[in-house]
């Protein structure tokens, strides 16, 4: 019985791919698959990714397509999963070697949907990690959990049966695919140990902000819609609400005053602002953003006046790092 599939997309990686497939070799959980996507790549990756397939035929199911991005990639290869667990990898970074079997353990030994690792943002000059908690209710994993796709173990056939997919040609599928996830999942659990090596390469999509940065307003859009679709919307509101004000003031809000075209920057942070207003009118009594942290302080402070205070600040700050960056 395989256990585990693990679907790892792949496109122009070829610096870093053959760690991330070694550590997926080296696991100690043996019932594992590895569902491998070309999706289009143009340089050594392929080569290297061939190699692999036929070193570990048993383990390895190679997979082409033309490219058509991750989303796209992942979801090619989720009908095709065999897995009791579906796990995503991104092929710039890698894992240890107990990784998914410490994570199928305690999915199996205490009957979850769904289990979550801690990992390491692992920078050229240092290395961070980031801790997750033990949610008390899914309500506050929905507000608390980190929305990445690749630290987790998910049930196969909940993925399929509800048919959550990533929405292709857009930045930010993590988000939109876990929170359509989220409502089907009615058992969590989280292993503590950093897992996952987070790989932060400087040209990488998430780190090139530019006019695409204003497509976490559709993705947050397309959530919206789909609870309300599947009446969802009544009993997520005050959840959905809140995540939504708090990607549009805080990390996407940092993401935007990256952006160097200058009209575009502000046309986007303009855009971002209205959108939250327009969605929900009466945010600032949300009964989450009520609760004491510094971070709900911020945003309960944010109106027409201060946001221009707070975003030229994060851009002063912003050119401030590079060029410390840049001289050090």
């Amino acid at each position: 019985m395989i256990k585990v599939s693990i679907i790892v997309p792949f496109y122009n990686v070829e610096n870093y791919i053959e760690k991330c497939l070694q550590s997926l070799m080296d696991q100690t959980l043996d019932e594992i698959e590895i569902l491998l996507v070309n999706d289009g790549s143009k340089d050594g990756s392929e080569k290297i990714a061939k190699k692999f397939a036929k070193n570990y035929p048993d383990k390895i199911i190679y997979l082409e397509k033309e490219n058509g991005g991750l989303s796209d990639a992942r979801n090619y290869a989720i009908p095709k999963a065999r897995g009791e667990y579906i796990a995503f990898l991104d092929s710039d970074d890698y894992v240890e070697m107990i990784t998914y079997e410490e994570m199928y353990n305690k999915a199996k030994e205490e009957n979850l949907d769904y289990v979550e690792c801690n990992f390491l943002w692992e920078y050229p000059d240092k290395v961070l990690e980031s801790k997750g908690k033990v949610y008390d209710n899914k309500k506050e994993m929905f507000i608390r959990t980190r929305v990445v796709a690749w630290n987790k173990l998910i049930k196969r056939q909940i993925i399929q049966e509800n048919k959550i997919e990533f929405p292709k040609g857009y930045r930010y599928e993590d988000v939109e695919f876990f929170y359509k996830l989220l409502p089907y999942i009615h058992t969590y659990g989280i292993v503590e140990k950093p897992f996952i090596h987070y790989v932060q390469r400087e040209n990488s999509i998430s780190n090139v902000q530019n006019k695409r940065t204003k497509e976490i307003i559709d993705v947050l859009g397309h959530v919206i819609d789909y609870y309300k679709a599947n009446n969802l919307f009544a009993e997520y509101k005050e959840s959905i609400e809140y995540v939504y004000a708090r990607y549009i003031l805080c990390s996407s809000m940092l993401r935007m005053v990256m952006i160097e075209d200058k009209k575009e920057r502000k046309e986007i942070i303009h855009l971002a602002w209205k959108s939250l207003n327009t969605q929900f009118p009466i945010w600032k009594e949300n009964i989450y953003l009520k609760e004491k942290s510094l971070k709900n302080l911020y945003m309960r402070t944010v109106n027409n006046f201060t946001l221009k205070i707070y975003t030229s600040l994060a851009r002063i700050k912003f050119i401030r790092d590079k060029l410390q960056e840049k001289f050090v």
